[in-house]
């Protein structure tokens, strides 16, 4: 019995060496901020940092044809006629959709 407990390591005989190893083991696997799940929300934060940097991009870009579309009342009615469809009195409009194939 001896022999086997001379084995193992001095630090592991201690029951406060064992106490800390079974403390780290539960926070690092069984704890609700343990390895994996801190690791999941690593990369969550990653593609949502992404996703922040995409849509300043786009808020940007929006900005700019705004002010463009107020400065500029040709563009303005451009704009209206494309996304909008929309058309003046005398106008007929036919909107061409390609086919699925």
């Amino acid at each position: 019995m001896n022999k086997l407990i001379d084995r193992i390591p001095k630090r592991l005989r201690n029951r406060y060496g064992i106490a800390l190893l079974v403390l780290v083991a539960w926070i690092s696997i069984f704890s609700d901020n343990d390895l994996w799940t801190t690791g999941k929300n690593h990369r969550e934060l990653s593609r949502m940092e992404e996703q922040s940097d995409w849509y300043e991009l786009e808020i940007a870009r929006t900005k700019e044809q705004l002010t463009e579309m107020h400065s500029d009342k040709l563009l303005l009615e451009k704009f209206a006629r494309e996304r909008y469809l929309m058309k003046r009195d005398n106008e007929d409009i036919f909107v061409l959709v390609p086919e699925k194939r």
